[in-house]
């Protein structure tokens, strides 16, 4: 688990800080006292869980797009950062299908970007680029865990972006950070599940919207095999990289962040946990509605992030799906206290 007291009085830069993840990213930074400023487009989503917790009076939030350089680099300037996290991507497969440009503008001239103001900025120590699990070239072979060291070839846009990002970083590193001696490392994470997420074309927000409505939900790919994990997982972990590369640059790396292969399971089976945990009579039906191409089986290999670092996964499936129908229907119910189950749920998973 991450040093909570390495953050206080520190000067952490995140991008796409609007975000799911990044909104989750920022609480957690927050309550353990670090000078937190966030880069991003506003929020992706309505609603969305940074507005949700009126995150924007919290902390220094800029609105602002990673493809543009000049900006960019004016809040860099502005906000001397010591730590930057890059969670700033456009994240979903589908909508890299329809909008391929924008896509690969956003995640691979974004990273560039994002890099070079990192590159340009002395006070830049530690920096985490938030890639994905869909980087590796998949020939969708079951049973077979991704490690670190296989090809990169994502298929789609969105995934394809993704490489492209990692092998950004992988030429700045070479070329100019460990001259530099700035730690630099990036994460490759499994499905991220939470509450809060309300993005369109993500199982457990499609699960949200239906219990929502009292509606039977659409699923349409429940064979497909992924590793689902709580976001506060993956959140944890990252913390850990940058404040331990921070202190000893031998740490940085390329690291994928996924959970064990127990929790690798069909989005089938996911949304059956749900409607149990749910209840209320909610189920599902499969209807494929004859979609753009997403890989049948994915699973990560994450032996070498618990060798260099001893993590282990804390919340399992079941657990994961337990928190997110309670913060949802706390939300739904009595969204007066959604602000502390969240802190709640952070609190547990941090003990």
């Amino acid at each position: 688990m991450f040093d909570k007291d390495f953050y206080r009085g520190k000067r952490v830069l995140v991008t796409g800080h609007t975000g799911f993840k990044g909104a989750w990213l920022c609480r957690i930074l927050q309550r353990a006292g670090a000078n937190v400023y966030g880069y991003a487009l506003k929020p992706p989503t309505t609603p969305s869980l940074f507005g949700i917790l009126k995150m924007g009076g919290d902390i220094n939030s800029e609105t602002g797009d990673v493809r543009d350089f000049g900006h960019l680099y004016s809040f860099f300037k502005e906000t001397n950062p010591e730590i930057v996290f890059h969670l700033a991507a456009q994240p979903i497969v589908r909508q890299s299908y329809k909008d391929p440009r924008g896509t690969y503008e956003t995640n691979v001239m974004g990273t560039v970007n994002l890099l070079e103001c990192c590159r340009l900025t002395p006070s830049v120590k530690s920096v985490l680029n938030v890639t994905t699990d869909k980087v590796y070239l998949n020939d969708d072979s079951k049973d077979h865990a991704f490690s670190e060291d296989e090809p990169l070839d994502g298929y789609d846009p969105y995934s394809n972006s993704k490489s492209c990002s990692e092998l950004v970083t992988h030429s700045y590193i070479k070329s100019f950070f460990n001259e530099k001696g700035i730690a630099v490392s990036t994460a490759r994470a499994g499905n991220v599940i939470g509450g809060g997420d309300f993005a369109a074309d993500r199982i457990i927000p499609d699960c949200i919207r239906a219990a929502e409505k009292g509606e039977t939900l659409i699923v349409r790919n429940p064979y497909s095999t992924r590793p689902y994990q709580h976001v506060l997982e993956p959140l944890s972990v990252y913390l850990d990289i940058t404040a331990k590369q921070y202190k000893d640059k031998s740490y940085a790396g390329y690291y994928n962040v996924g959970p064990d292969d127990a929790d690798c399971v069909t989005t089938g089976g996911l949304v059956t946990l749900f409607c149990e945990k749910w209840g209320e009579g909610m189920a599902w039906k499969n209807v494929s509605d004859g979609g753009p191409h997403e890989a049948a089986f994915l699973k990560l290999d994450n032996s070498k992030i618990k060798r260099v670092f001893g993590w282990r996964p804390r919340w399992h499936i079941e657990k994961a799906v337990e928190e997110i129908v309670c913060w949802t229907k706390i939300y739904f119910n009595e969204p007066s206290k959604i602000s502390e189950e969240t802190d709640n749920e952070i609190e547990e998973f941090l003990k």
